[in-house]
């Protein structure tokens, strides 16, 4: 079992930053896949980052070039730094790790663009 714990997120005006973060611990495999994503208009889960143990980032397009996602030393954690923010990425965000054969999510945490 794994549990991951989130931490950041909040209201923001367009053009701010913001930084969320995820610390994962329990039974974690020395190969992992961690990031986050966040909820669609379709009410669907769509990655927004994500990285893996052996340091190799995948970034959503509408993500690339404004969030960094890096990990944090001595931990099993990730941050995703956010910067220029749009209202359009207001959305519900969750953390995600994939690892010993297994996926788990953490609860989420709203992230909110609005002047």
């Amino acid at each position: 079992q794994v549990q991951l714990v989130e931490s950041g997120g909040g209201l923001v005006q367009p053009g701010g930053s913001l930084r969320l973060s995820c610390e994962a611990s329990g039974n974690i495999g020395s190969f992992w896949l961690m990031g986050f994503y966040r909820r669609t208009p379709e009410k669907s889960r769509a990655l927004v980052a994500v990285l893996n143990s052996l340091g190799r980032t995948t970034y959503a397009d509408s993500a690339e070039g404004r969030f960094t996602i890096y990990k944090e030393t001595g931990k099993t954690m990730v941050s995703l730094q956010m910067t220029s923010l749009r209202p359009e990425d207001t959305s519900v965000y969750w953390c995600n790790i994939a690892t010993a054969g297994r996926q788990y999510w953490g609860p989420g945490t709203q992230v909110t663009v609005s002047s």
